[in-house]
């Protein structure tokens, strides 16, 4: 474990004791903005990964920011092995917004905490988003501290908020003049007409689309942003016609002149009278898209043929609880159930039909030169999942990191995902709590761990990217449109002669990382696009990369592991999987009932012809070299999707390999990159006498490979022992080896667990 100790600032507005003050001065560190709000002292915080009761003793802080622990001994810690820190964040810190349940034992029995409650509980267990789980013992704290504390954390965390009441709005009033952000590393924010205008230039789109200012104010619509794309034949006073809805809004434009296009659905009507007119509207807005044989359109109905919400929500609160594990007795006991718990929470299989959807879309564009349309309800859920998708596979730039990002601005926050309601940010309703965006995360993550060298970021990227969205001092994942941003900011009020607020974006990461850390989030195998003179020198590291891409820590015709590591993918043979689950097998259509539904069913393929032409755009293109700068197609065969190790087993550490895994191929590649590059520097010198180039060099932490986890860099070292803490006589009630080998595992439904 590790504490951070800070001084803290303006103390004295919170406390007026001057010997308390005193003390905390040198224990807590405040941001600008947060207060104190409660506190316990002589609480043990136990060490997850023992089940016997060692721990560390401290005090337990409750902030309108965050909950803290602040331990009392530092001789236990490691001072100068976390390097990997975040400055907003530390390590025993937990955001309000992280907090996902709170539970108390009672007399050892373990109940969920929420509300008034008469009894108090001797042990805490907080289950954070993140996965991380904390222990608090307080038996040994005083009765009114362990009120205070437990009541604080219950009511900051699971009450019902509202927006204004936001750590967001405290922060930005104290830190107006802290809110300037890197101008070296420009992402596109895309609340401006110019950058609309720049896409459409990037993308070679403006040939047949146009960016529109109709809804500047928010006129028209308070769903879309204030600037977009629509077709360019489309008349401006059509978009004001159902307030937004049934508008194909422009997402991105192909090589080939293809589109992708999303559309909400017009209201459901009743009266005959205005489905005529419905009808009669919609006519003229699929001529904008659809012209054969000059334009061909085809619909996606994500909201009928596609996922729906409560299944991504179902499954994911199965997969994460095999991730919230108390102790290293807990682990060992899953670990024989794994393959079957894995398989019933169906989070693996709902990622590969992202990847499916994606890729038939892909094939529709590039290989038919369709445009797509993309329908859903709001057009803010599985559209901005489903193209973001297509775009990050068929477009490098989206690769980069600064294309990523913009990316992510564009479909997700101008694309008016809820981020506020899906993250729940605000407690008001756990059913609308959908981790859409956390999907995404996923599924590009299964591509970067499939083609490393064709993007710019890491996983450990994609990771802290996933974890900034519980940090309520950037306002990229704190809203539901930008609508909701802009008048809560104070930029769409006449009335308020105040200055309007100012908000951090999350992309700059100077606020929460060392430009040290900053070098973890760049992938330093990365194939940038070749100069012509260059190609030979590009071979020689495209070589490199490739086997970097290869590299598979869990396949055991490349060597086994010498600790033990849980296989991250499901058998390819599947024994009770669905027909509708087949990797290739589409789906029987739903009649689509609502009215887009009828007015366009004429346009949908069948679903034979489909799965035909999606077959063989699939093997033709995994049959040829790859080009990191094309095209990007994903493996979506059982074992080839896994689940994404960094993020949900970092906690764990008996799910590490010391000095092996992923980190350790690349460290050794990286080393070897920088002996050729040195080497190559050399005789440059010898024939040229010329001064040394400067050289890029891979981070620090990545030098000493042998003492890396496999989970690096958010578990640096095996800090204690990961031997099974399962009596043997449990392993032998199991049978010898062959007969284990043998056994099928056994099914077990998580819901029960």
């Amino acid at each position: 474990m590790r504490v951070h100790i800070f001084k803290a600032h303006n103390l004295t507005e919170i406390h007026t004791n001057e010997k308390e003050v005193t003390e905390k001065e040198e224990t807590l560190h405040l941001l600008p903005g947060e207060q104190l709000l409660c506190e316990a002292s002589t609480v043990l915080k136990y060490v997850q990964e023992d089940s016997c009761q060692r721990g560390v003793y401290g005090r337990l802080v409750c902030t309108d920011f965050k909950i803290a622990f602040l331990g009392d001994d530092e001789s236990v810690l490691d001072n100068d092995e976390t390097q990997f820190k975040n400055k907003v964040i530390g390590e025993n810190d937990i955001t309000l917004h992280c907090v996902d349940q709170i539970y108390g034992v009672f007399d050892e029995k373990r109940k969920t905490l929420f509300g008034q409650l008469k009894k108090y509980p001797e042990k805490l267990i907080i289950h954070c988003k993140d996965l991380r789980v904390f222990h608090f013992c307080l038996r040994y704290t005083k009765e009114e501290e362990v009120k205070r504390i437990v009541s604080g954390i219950i009511h900051h965390t699971q009450a019902p908020k509202l927006l204004k009441r936001l750590f967001l709005f405290s922060y930005a009033t104290a830190a107006q003049n802290n809110t300037a952000t890197n101008p070296q590393n420009h992402t596109a924010m895309f609340d401006t007409l110019e950058d609309w205008c720049w896409e459409l230039e990037r993308t070679k789109g403006n040939m047949k689309y146009k960016a529109v200012s109709v809804n500047e104010g928010y006129k028209v619509c308070e769903r879309l942003p204030a600037y977009f794309v629509v077709p360019t034949p489309l008349p401006e006073e059509d978009v004001q016609r159902f307030q937004g809805h049934g508008i194909p809004i422009w997402c991105w434009s192909c090589h080939n002149g293809s589109a992708l296009l999303k559309m909400s659905a017009l209201p459901k009507e009743q009266d005959d009278g205005i489905l005529q007119i419905q009808k009669s509207f919609l006519d003229g807005i699929y001529k904008t898209i659809h012209r054969p044989p000059y334009e061909i359109a085809k619909t996606e109905d994500l909201s009928s043929n596609f996922l729906s919400l409560q299944e991504i929500q179902t499954a994911y609160s199965k997969f994460k609880q095999l991730f919230l594990i108390d102790n290293s007795t807990e682990f060992w006991d899953t670990d024989i159930k794994w393959f079957s718990l894995l398989e019933s929470s169906s989070w693996l299989d709902i990622i590969r039909r992202c990847l499916k959807k994606a890729i038939e879309i892909t094939e529709c564009m590039e290989a038919q030169n369709m445009n797509v349309l993309l329908l859903e309800e709001n057009a803010s859920d599985l559209c901005c999942l489903v193209s973001s998708l297509v775009q990050v596979m068929m477009d490098p730039h989206c690769r980069t990191r600064t294309g990523f990002q913009g990316l992510i601005q564009k479909e997700w926050v101008m694309g008016g995902h809820c981020f506020l309601d899906r993250c729940n940010h605000l407690r008001q309703s756990d059913k609308e709590e959908v981790p859409v965006f956390l999907l995404f995360l996923d599924c590009v993550w299964q591509l970067v761990h499939q083609h490393l060298p064709a993007f710019e970021f890491t996983e450990t990227y994609l990771t802290v990217l996933s974890d900034s969205l519980y940090i309520p001092i950037f306002s990229t994942f704190f809203f539901n449109s930008p609508y909701q941003k802009d008048t809560n900011m104070g930029r769409e009020s006449q009335d308020i002669p105040s200055k309007p607020l100012n908000l951090l974006t999350v992309w700059d990461w100077s606020v929460q990382f060392e430009p040290k850390a900053q070098m973890l989030l760049k992938n330093p195998l990365y194939v940038e696009k070749p100069k012509l003179d260059k190609g030979q020198r590009k071979g020689t590291r495209f070589k490199l990369c490739h086997q970097a891409q290869n590299f598979s820590p869990t396949d055991p015709t490349k060597g086994r592991a010498v600790m033990h590591q849980r296989q991250l993918s499901l058998p390819l043979t599947q024994s009770k999987s669905s027909p509708k689950r087949g990797f290739f097998r589409e789906e029987t259509d739903h009649l689509i009932k609502n009215l887009l539904g009828k007015r366009i069913s004429k346009l949908i393929n069948s679903s034979d012809e489909l799965q035909d032409n999606f077959r063989e755009f699939y093997d033709s293109w995994h049959s040829k070299p790859i080009d990191y700068h094309g095209l990007l197609l994903p493996h979506i065969e059982g074992p080839e999707i896994k689940v994404w190790a960094q993020r949900y087993l970092r906690w764990i550490p008996e799910a590490q390999i010391l000095g092996g895994g992923r980190v350790a191929t690349v460290s050794k590649l990286l080393e070897m990159m920088e002996e050729v590059q040195s080497l190559q520097e050399k005789i440059h010198e010898r024939h040229h006498h010329s001064q040394e180039a400067p050289r890029a060099e891979a981070p620090c932490l990545l030098r000493n490979s042998a003492r890396l986890s496999s989970l690096f860099p958010f578990a640096l070292l095996q800090r204690h022992s990961s031997k099974p803490l399962l009596p043997t006589s449990g392993w032998k009630a199991l049978g010898d080896e062959e007969d284990l080998a043998k056994r099928e595992d056994e099914f077990v439904d998580l819901g029960d667990v």
